[in-house]
């Protein structure tokens, strides 16, 4: 489930905001001020957030251009949702750091579309979409992996493992982001425990003759390629 932190000082607003996100499966954390915002980040990594402009204390755009800068944060995806709506305005949100901008009043069936086509773009791991990569499918919905027909069996943290792999295949993802992208940044374990996951994933993953297509890559760490299985055991 999609982690969303929306930031709103219009306890309306937010709440309506809220209710139609959890409608739609995701999971809501509100804040009314940059303080609170950065609370709930610091604490747990959102998967994007809904970041109004207008805020008591520090603005919206001052609070988008510290995520930016910051190296935890720096990827982490913003729409911003505020009543300016002139043209100079959209342009600084954007130069800011947002990777969207919708303007009030606003229809809510336009910011889950908008939520869902940012996550599509920078954390497709966090939808719930099947995925497919050289035959291996994923569906999220169902919990199920599998290839032609046969399905593999999957812990809870390899099934999250290879999700974020099938998401950003052919990337190179060390042991430290893969700590914080699949077990959250708020979880403190020694990074050696990758090592372990990874060698169970791929022995869950020989029985459809994919386990080659996670690859080690020395000194840097793991990723996943998009070849055929049948094209790696040739």
């Amino acid at each position: 489930m999609s982690r969303i932190l929306v930031v709103e000082d219009e306890s309306a607003i937010a709440e309506l905001i809220s209710i139609n996100l959890r409608h739609a499966g995701f999971e809501v954390t509100l804040a009314a001020n940059a303080e609170q915002a950065q609370l709930e980040v610091d604490r747990v990594l959102p998967d994007l957030v809904v970041l109004d402009w207008m805020l008591p204390g520090q603005s919206g755009i001052g609070l988008a251009r510290a995520w930016r800068g910051a190296t935890r944060t720096r990827e982490l995806p913003i729409i911003m949702l505020t009543a300016r709506a002139e043209e100079a305005d959209k342009v600084s949100g954007l130069d800011a750091g947002a990777d969207d901008y919708l303007t009030k009043p606003f229809s809510t069936n336009e910011l889950l579309a908008r939520i869902r086509a940012v996550l599509r773009r920078k954390a497709p791991e966090a939808l719930d979409s099947a995925v497919d990569v050289g035959g291996l499918v994923l569906d999220p919905g169902t919990r199920r992996v599998s290839r032609e027909g046969v399905e593999v069996k999957l812990g809870p943290t390899e099934f999250r493992l290879l999700h974020f792999f099938m998401t950003h295949p052919e990337r190179v993802h060390s042991r430290s982001q893969l700590l914080d992208r699949v077990w959250g940044d708020h979880v403190f374990i020694e990074e050696r425990t990758v090592d372990v996951h990874v060698k169970r994933l791929r022995e869950a993953l020989e029985k459809v003759n994919c386990q080659r297509m996670i690859e080690t890559v020395r000194g840097a760490g793991y990723r996943l390629t998009q070849q055929s299985s049948s094209a790696l055991s040739a």
